[in-house]
């Protein structure tokens, strides 16, 4: 396996989000080049994503381009001049809920969004493409663990459609152009600096505010939640291996990334109470359309090519969001 290569140009896409932040700040940290490109739309708090962007830039080796993926030109023009080696795929509309009133959004960015960087790595050759999927495209299986050999055929979400849409797309760029993809599953990514559509970081905003959560299902929910720092180093560990051909001749993969370990909902929240040292109120609610009612990681996969898998502890993630939420806010 080869270790992380910091004489490369790395291009993170969705490089303002949660995930694109805090990986572009390891890739820096490490002494590798990182061009950042993002739209900054208003889907969450723009303060936010200008926040972690001031954090990046004060590393020599970074470039920010503000451009929209669905725009064929920009992202051309991204790969004709900054020739990346290798592409992480990170932008994208995100959320379940909000596809479900704002469809639109989701087939610019994350259908006609992830043709132009299929595109690009075509007309531009890279030497590895890596993308984000979703545990989302799992739907409403009922096999657990979720193996990344089980059908993912029946979405319960435009979300998740489209992030099935995207795994097919790869694959079909990765047979036809020789460009070596891997796809990552990501299961319930949380930490510092993370999304303000999460439910954790909901939760934590109305907990604070002494304001009424909202627990969908009655509370009756599993999540294989997944701190930040595992996702970054599982990442890190797959950027410079991109796959061999199997024996159809294709470079492709995909693997599964989370906890191994689907915790109930209502643990959560109460460890998340004790790491705010206040109690919530409480507001049950039925099921919301598009929502699963668990998801659960195989990560057999990951071990076995990169013994590695996620193993953050609740506890210690909630306790390390809840002291970056203090100290951000000023709470």
């Amino acid at each position: 396996m080869n270790p992380l290569h910091v004489d490369k140009t790395y291009l993170v896409t969705g490089g303002a989000g949660f995930i694109g932040f805090h990986l572009s700040k390891s890739l820096l940290a490490k002494g590798a080049k990182v061009i950042g490109f993002d739209n900054l739309n208003d889907y969450y708090d723009v303060r936010l994503k200008e926040d972690r962007l001031a954090i990046l830039r004060k590393y020599g080796n970074y470039t920010f381009v503000k451009g929209d993926l669905a725009d064929k030109e920009s992202v051309f023009a991204l790969f004709r001049e900054y020739a990346p080696q290798i592409v992480v795929h990170l932008g994208a509309q995100a959320g379940v809920r909000y596809s479900i009133d704002n469809p639109d959004a989701y087939i610019q960015s994350n259908i006609i969004g992830f043709f132009n960087i299929l595109e690009g790595c075509r007309h531009f050759p890279v030497e590895h493409l890596v993308y984000a999927s979703s545990s989302s495209v799992y739907g409403g299986n009922e096999k657990i663990p979720f193996s990344t050999e089980d059908k993912v055929d029946e979405p319960v979400s435009l979300y998740a459609a489209t992030k099935k849409s995207n795994e097919l797309m790869a694959h079909a760029y990765s047979k036809l152009y020789k460009i070596p993809v891997t796809g990552l599953r990501f299961f319930t990514v949380y930490g510092p600096f993370g999304r303000p559509d999460m439910a954790y970081f909901k939760f934590t905003q109305k907990i604070m505010a002494g304001e009424p959560i909202q627990i969908y299902n009655n509370g009756d929910m599993y999540r294989d939640f997944t701190y930040i720092d595992d996702i970054v180093y599982g990442v890190e560990n797959i950027l410079c291996n991109p796959p061999v051909q199997n024996e159809k001749g294709v470079s492709y993969k995909l693997y599964n990334i989370g906890n191994n370990r689907p915790e109930k909902l209502m643990d959560y929240i109460e460890t998340l109470e004790r790491c705010l040292g206040r109690k919530a109120v409480k507001e049950f609610l039925p099921m919301q359309p598009g929502d699963v009612y668990q998801t659960y990681a195989d990560v057999t996969e990951l071990m076995r090519d990169y013994d590695f898998k996620p193993d953050t502890t609740i506890a210690e993630g909630l306790g390390k969001f809840a002291a970056w939420y203090r100290e951000y806010y000023k709470v």
